[in-house]
């Protein structure tokens, strides 16, 4: 039986035009790709990492740390907890840094491994793997989901789908309700759900990512890496011949065909592919790949996994198909020869950039103040005459703690002469809060020249020298 996942995509004829022209159609369905389940050493590895990534996504909002969410990004208070540290937008920059380290790292093991991100642990691949459970687990193997779908519709037909959907929903909702979990208390938003009372943007995010996980995952599958995910449009400009992809050995498997097991392959003229095309049907992408590289390879090495077992079925040796380079398969290099090539001038830049931000960005969050203020003058009244002719300027502090107990902060000015403070030197501030105090500094009379002067805030804890920050404003002197 023909693999419906092996039908490409062509031009077709319709009908002739005139004497000379025929019009075709560039155009062809969707051909629905039914992967066979395989085991082996790198299904064994997929199967840790969707184990390990779920854990940790569904896990981890669960956790407490000092009495609140361990991680939770409370867009509405404007602080974003993430265990021991209490970040304020004003650490957006710490944010850019993470996304800056994860796009350096993909292009780094992209250039020495290929895709193996996208095979091993991207949320597409590891969603598809758990719907694929289901749809086994209800529907059966390959060969049975291709007799349930050319069968007529029945009452058999319709309890499986819609217990297989039934499932593949709630799985999504319960994505879309741990999502949103990280944004809004999730034991919280578990009491509003069971009090079917949540609000309206919390059920709309819940839906909108369950019906994203459900549609992926259950329907478009490979489509999204095939045409909708950019990786695979750009990966072709981080590869290169020493680059560490899933290769079929062309030269010792061609040319292909079927054979006895006890068979000479070399008296018949044969290479040691058997022409099963297992590893077609094993592709969750429904690709050849005894073709070649193709930009549509995931590199999950499920084709390695079935191959390998065909190998020791009729006693041919590993490896038909791969991890190899391909100047490693040109050149007859050992696996010892290409991971030498992998220290490559490209991996080297890749890798010392890397290294370069990730210790600036872990750096600096590890010796960052953990106290943020903001100081706005205030524009009703920018500077006024009072008592024995001192000048006076009003400013708001706008004080954000960064730790988890109360802190009592101390305020000084300096930058002219005589200037101090009029207002109450100290302020306290309730653990991970943000407070607005009003300050007002005076100089007396004849201490500057009218115009625009620079001084000095200076806020922190008393006898705690490393907790203290200092902002720059301006006093103005009228004329």
């Amino acid at each position: 039986m023909s693999n419906p996942a092996e039908t490409p995509n062509r031009v077709i004829p319709i009908q002739p035009v005139g004497d000379d022209e025929v019009m075709v159609s560039l155009y062809a369905s969707r051909q629905k790709i039914h992967p066979r389940s395989v085991s082996g050493l790198f299904t064994r590895w997929r199967l840790f990492f969707v184990w390990a990534t779920q854990l940790v996504f569904y896990g981890l909002p669960w956790l407490t740390w000092n009495g609140r969410q361990a991680v939770l990004f409370d867009l509405e208070a404007r602080r974003f907890f993430l265990f021991p540290l209490v970040l304020y937008p004003q650490d957006f920059i710490y944010l850019t840094g993470l996304l800056v380290i994860s796009a350096l790292a993909l292009f780094l093991f992209t250039a020495v491994a290929g895709r193996l991100w996208c095979g091993f642990a991207c949320p597409q691949t590891v969603y598809t793997e758990m719907f694929l459970w289901i749809e086994r687990r209800v529907e059966g193997d390959r060969s049975a989901r291709l007799r349930l779908d050319a069968a007529p519709m029945n009452a058999a037909k319709f309890g499986k789908r819609a217990l297989k959907h039934g499932l593949w929903a709630a799985v999504g909702l319960w994505t879309g309700f741990t999502f949103v979990g990280y944004f809004t208390p999730i034991r919280e938003l578990a009491g509003l759900v069971a009090a079917m009372s949540l609000g309206p943007w919390q059920t709309f995010w819940i839906l909108f990512y369950g019906f994203a996980t459900y549609g992926n995952a259950g329907f478009l599958r490979e489509q999204v890496c095939k045409y909708m995910c950019p990786y695979a449009r750009f990966q072709s400009a981080m590869f290169d011949r020493d680059t560490m992809i899933v290769t079929y050995d062309e030269a010792r498997g061609e040319p292909r065909g079927a054979r006895s097991k006890k068979a000479d392959p070399k008296a018949l003229g044969l290479g040691s592919c058997v022409d099963c095309t297992l590893c077609v049907q094993v592709c969750p992408t429904g690709i050849d790949i005894r073709k070649g590289l193709q930009y549509e390879c995931i590199g999950c090495a499920a084709c390695i996994d079935v191959c390998d077992d065909v190998m020791d079925k009729v006693g041919y040796p590993r490896g038909l198909i791969r991890f190899a380079t391909q100047n490693g398969l040109a050149n007859g290099w050992s696996r010892a020869q290409m991971v030498r090539r992998a220290l490559r001038p490209r991996v080297l830049v890749y890798g010392s950039i890397l290294l370069a931000i990730t210790l600036a960005v872990f750096g600096s969050l590890l010796m960052r103040v953990p106290l943020k203020v903001d100081v706005i003058r205030d524009r009703g009244a920018l500077a006024r005459e009072v008592g024995q002719g001192r000048i006076e300027n009003v400013y708001r502090l706008q004080i954000m703690n960064a730790t988890e107990t109360l802190q009592t902060y101390e305020l000084r000015v300096d930058g002219l002469p005589g200037i101090e403070l009029a207002s109450e030197p100290t302020v306290q501030v309730a653990p991970a809060e943000v407070r607005a105090v009003a300050a007002r500094v005076q100089v007396p009379p004849g201490a500057a020249a009218s115009g625009s002067h620079p001084i000095t805030f200076d806020v922190g804890v008393a006898q705690q020298d490393g907790l203290q920050v200092r902002e720059k404003s301006t006093f103005i002197v009228p004329r």
